[in-house]
């Protein structure tokens, strides 16, 4: 986990802090700055590091145990998965979530479907710079 990794998360009042850190490797994730068999920090230093109580840390490795979001053998450091099959449906996972915020946020304007589309669409092309063949300029 790089300097900049460590310091990219802010943690919102809404919901469980264990749940925001599941989330934040997910992202990590999907974005590719970690993947297949990485290390990740032990429970405390991730509790240092997040400024989070070691408890909050360690019920955050449980969930993603759980999920099968990581693997831990042993005294071994634990590492993200290898399963091609989870780390696949992570990426789905953030864009279906992040859809149904948007449209429950969203739908009681009764915007018509299409005009929504052409405004996500403009906002969305217009922050990234994307080429007419889907590319990203960036």
């Amino acid at each position: 986990m790089t300097e900049e990794q460590k310091l990219g998360v802010s943690f919102n009042v809404r919901e469980p802090v264990y749940i925001q850190v599941v989330r934040y490797f997910k992202e990590q994730i999907a974005t590719g700055q970690i993947g297949a068999g990485d290390k990740i920090p032990s429970r405390r230093e991730l509790a240092s590091v997040m400024k989070i109580n070691a408890n909050t840390a360690q019920k955050a490795y449980k969930e993603m145990e759980e999920q099968g979001l990581i693997v831990t053998e042993g005294n071994s450091p634990s590492r993200i998965t290898q399963d091609q099959q989870i780390l696949s449906s992570i990426r789905a996972e953030l864009i279906e979530s992040a859809v149904d915020i948007f449209i429950s946020s969203i739908r009681n304007i009764q915007i018509p479907v299409e005009e929504l589309v052409d405004i996500i669409k403009t906002k969305y092309t217009s922050e990234r710079k994307v080429t007419p063949e889907g590319g990203d300029t960036r």
